[in-house]
Formats: structure tokens, sequence, C-alpha cells
């Protein structure tokens, strides 16, 4: 019996190993192409509009730190730099191996729509720790004037009103623990997360969570049928959303393959934050009221909600 144990134990480490290598080998690679705005299909009229580029042009700012994960990476409207309106944010939490400079597409994209973006170098994101970084480095720029000898100019530009946050894979985890661990998880008014590592192999890797303390609007996405299933399956989506509390939606992008939910479903990811963050009652629409978008878009399956 004892034997028996003990070749299964092995067996269990040997999977965890070899998806832990091939977590790896996938972030190893650039994670979102420049164009996927323009070349990903879309199923609805809100998904469209999201998924294009908004209406702000975009400037980066990159900030060393004395972190482990090296540096802050900032996308934000240029017109910032000139006036004296706050923005609204998104914290951006990492797959396995895969730092926001391998996927900077994504922030840009985002910014385009008048959000101030910001992420980190961090390879290892499941406990929120490096969102929380985050959280305290926009505070800090937010309340002085220069960074060093130079201009601030996110000084009080930063609306701590409106945050949100968004990972996908080891990072839809970070975004689980981040709003329910760390200490500023309050101030995340909604929270996105991307085929989130299920329960039993994030257990497995010491990455655990425990969706049950969510009291934040969130939208979970993840891929179906594209191949990918051992990282989150339907089954295993559906645990997540059961446990969760708050207003959520979930739903599955028919077709793709788990690294390519890190931006496939942006339009509606997007349409999300304009909605919590901004007001924008024209993409709320794709969740709630009637003849609600996500329901009818042939592009998605198992879309569950409790909105109304």
């Amino acid at each position: 019996m004892r034997k028996a144990l003990k070749i299964i134990g092995i067996i269990v480490l040997v999977l965890i190993i070899g998806i832990f290598i091939l977590l790896k080998f996938l972030g190893s690679r650039s994670a979102a192409p420049a164009n996927y705005m323009q070349d990903t299909e879309t199923g609805g009229s809100i998904e469209a509009k999201y998924m294009a580029a908004g209406g702000y042009e975009v400037s980066t700012y990159e900030e060393p730190t004395l972190q482990g994960f090296s540096k802050y990476t900032i996308y934000y409207p240029t017109e910032l730099e000139t006036t004296d309106e706050k923005y609204p944010v998104i914290v951006v939490c990492n797959g396995s191996g895969t730092p926001i400079s391998k996927y900077l597409s994504v922030p840009e994209h985002f910014a385009s729509w008048g959000f101030i973006v910001i992420g980190t170098e961090e390879e290892y994101d499941w406990s929120g720790v490096s969102a929380e970084m985050c959280i305290r480095h926009l505070q800090k720029l937010t309340d002085n004037e220069k960074i060093g000898e130079n201009e601030n100019v996110f000084y009080q530009k930063v609306d701590f009103d409106n945050v949100g946050i968004i990972g996908h894979s080891q990072g839809g985890v970070g975004v689980l623990n981040a709003i329910t661990e760390q200490k500023h998880s309050d101030i995340y008014k909604t929270a996105v997360s991307l085929s989130p590592t299920n329960k039993e192999l994030a257990h497995n890797l010491e990455w655990d969570y425990d969706a049950t303390l969510v009291d934040t609007p969130i939208l979970l996405i993840a891929g179906a049928g594209g191949g990918d299933d051992w990282v989150i399956t339907g089954e295993q989506l559906q645990a997540i959303y059961s446990d969760i509390n708050s207003n959520k939606v979930m739903l599955r992008r028919k077709d793709t393959p788990h690294n390519e939910t890190l931006y496939a479903a942006n339009g509606y990811v997007t349409a999300w934050f304009m909605w919590h963050l901004q007001g924008d009652d024209d993409a709320a629409k794709a969740f709630a009221g009637d003849n609600t978008e996500i329901y009818v878009n042939s592009l998605y399956q198992d879309q569950h909600t409790n909105l109304q």
C-alpha cells in the first residue's frame, strides 16, 4: 500500500513539474500580437467597438524599483500630462513567466480608452504582491510633485475611486488574491480574471486562493475547445464562479487556447472596465439588461451571470 501511494505521489509530482515547465515555455514567447485589436474576430457590435482602439493617444513611463520585478511600466493617455483631470486605473497581474513587457499591446489598448494601466516584470504573480506594490507606487506618484529631480506627470492625476485589476492564468489567481488578501484589497472597484489556474492545480503548485472571499464585481473568462483544458475546464471555472458571492459574470470563448485568452476577449474586458470605472452605459449592455450581448454572441458559450 505504501509503495502504491509513493508511486502515485511521484506521478503527481512529475505532472506538476511538467505543467510548470510548459507554463514557463508558453510564457517565454511573445504573449500578445501587436495587431490583435484588428485581427481578432468579434461577434457583436459592443465587443467590436471596445476591441478597437479608443480615442486617446497613449504614452508610456517606466521606473526601476528595488523589487524582484525590476521596474514598473505605465501606459496612460498622453493628455494626462497637460490636464487637471484624474484618470481611472487598471492594475495588471502577469501569467507564469510572462512579464508585462511580453504583451505591451494589451495595456496600450486599455490606455487608449482613457485608463492609467500599470504592471511589472513579475513572473510569479499568484499572490497579488506585485499588484499591491503597483497600488503603493501609484500612491507615491499621485502624492509627489517630483520624482527625483524630474517633474511628475502623475501628480494628483490618479483616480483611486475607480481602480480595476486584471490577470491571466497565474495572474488570474493573482487577481483573486489581490482583491481578497492584500492590504489594499478594498481599493479595487472591479476585477477581471482570465483563465485562472483551477483550484486543485493551484493548490498543488502552492498558489492557493479562496474565491468565497471575493466581494468585488468580477468578470471570469476562459477559453473553450482550444486544447488547454488542463489549466481551467468549464466545470472548474463554474466552480470558481459558484464560490463567488459578489456581482459576477462568466463566459468561455470558443476555440480559444489558454494563452490567447490574454487578449482574445479584450473587447468585453474593455467594456467591463468602461462600465465599472467610467460609467459607460453602452458598455454595460454587453453584460446586463435586455438583449444582453454576451448571450447572443456565437463566439462564446457557458455564459452565466447574476446581474439584472
